[in-house]
């Protein structure tokens, strides 16, 4: 795609306004976070990654919360992550009945925890199940409700690795797949050394016209325009790069209108943070929102000139009063932001699915 300017991306029915796209992201991409992303310029946000079993058993608690979007929310895609391919399709069902407007599968997660049941990468390595699972979602979602994957490049380096990579990538699109997110790096990798993406832009030269995103090493608003230059996906998946820092997506479609970058200042942390604790508050209620949003607090504090303070800051609240106190006490003076440290906190504490 040109980088030019912002281009539609085409998913399915839809047409995405930008090419700017919340990943789903175990742990943060709950309904609060969507609402914040897409306020400040993502064209399409995906849920919390779900297994399968758990949403056809649900009826309350988290998973049920996890199931929740807004009928505003649009378009915002449900993620399914499981083992059994006969346990997709209903799952899958269940989503469609709960609002989202795109079912999407989840091959990618590298975590152990999930390679150890079976579920996400470790698909990856074997071609006719995970087949079988794409074409269960596929044969249940109505023709109107697109179905995408998410994938890694391959299990490992091997040459089999890439064979079984392009028989489930090609296989997909033969089923009636809109799109395919491709992650640069091997499951076995999990989160260390670079993303590949030279990998990536073999693969949309291998797709053609077909809707390929990226996602890989999206940590700043150049990174997002340099995968779409060297690449030429038709869109990147931001996940890491976006907790804590949703204006990314802004400051991206800046930069696709070759316009400077605008750093949030202090005041204008300060009004999207409250607006992100008063719709988890909301959500989920007095009881759990310091839990839940601290540890945005924590990301969010990476803008701050006073970084270091803020997150102590931020860690050490322990009920919504205080939380909202760290606001009154670090937000109260207005000063430029800063950039997010090019260092970011360790990706393999970012919770994974429960079992």
């Amino acid at each position: 795609m040109s980088v030019d300017q912002i281009s539609s991306v085409p998913l399915g029915p839809y047409q995405l306004k930008s090419p700017l796209f919340q990943a789903a992201l175990s742990g943060y991409s709950d309904y609060p976070m969507r609402v914040i992303a897409a306020r400040l310029g993502a064209a399409y946000t995906l849920c919390e990654v779900m297994i399968d079993r758990m949403i056809v058993q649900s009826k309350q608690g988290k998973q049920h919360a996890m199931m929740y979007c807004h009928q505003d929310e649009f378009p915002v895609g449900g993620q399914l992550m499981g083992s059994e391919p006969e346990e997709f399709g209903p799952a899958a069902q269940r989503l469609v009945e709960a609002g989202f407007h795109v079912i999407d599968i989840n091959f990618g997660c590298p975590v152990k925890k999930v390679m150890s049941r079976c579920r996400g990468g470790y698909h990856l390595g074997q071609p006719e199940v995970a087949l079988d699972i794409i074409s269960r979602v596929r044969d249940v979602v109505p023709d109107h409700i697109p179905v995408t994957l998410k994938m890694r490049r391959g299990i490992d380096d091997t040459a089999e690795s890439e064979d079984n990579f392009f028989r489930i990538f090609d296989g997909a699109y033969e089923r009636g797949l809109a799109a395919i997110t491709v992650h640069g790096r091997t499951v076995h990798q999990k989160y260390v050394g670079p993303s590949n993406w030279e990998f990536l832009k073999q693969v949309k030269q291998h797709a053609g016209s077909k809707t390929v995103i990226g996602s890989g090493d999206l940590f700043s608003p150049q990174a997002c325009i340099d995968m779409l230059r060297v690449t030429h996906v038709d869109g990147v998946s931001i996940a890491r790069g976006a907790i804590g820092n949703p204006w990314i997506f802004q400051q991206t479609a800046d930069l696709l209108r070759k316009q400077p970058i605008s750093l949030p200042d202090v005041y204008e942390q300060r009004t999207v943070i409250a607006e992100h604790f008063e719709l988890a508050r909301t959500f989920y209620g007095e009881k759990k929102v310091c839990n839940t949003m601290r540890k945005f607090g924590i990301f969010y504090s990476e803008l701050h000139p006073q970084r270091n303070e803020v997150r102590n800051a931020f860690i050490a609240v322990k009920t919504a009063e205080q939380w909202l106190q760290v606001l009154e006490q670090w937000y109260q003076n207005n000063a430029p932001g800063i950039f997010p440290p090019v260092e970011q906190p360790n990706p393999l504490s970012l919770e994974a699915p429960a079992s």
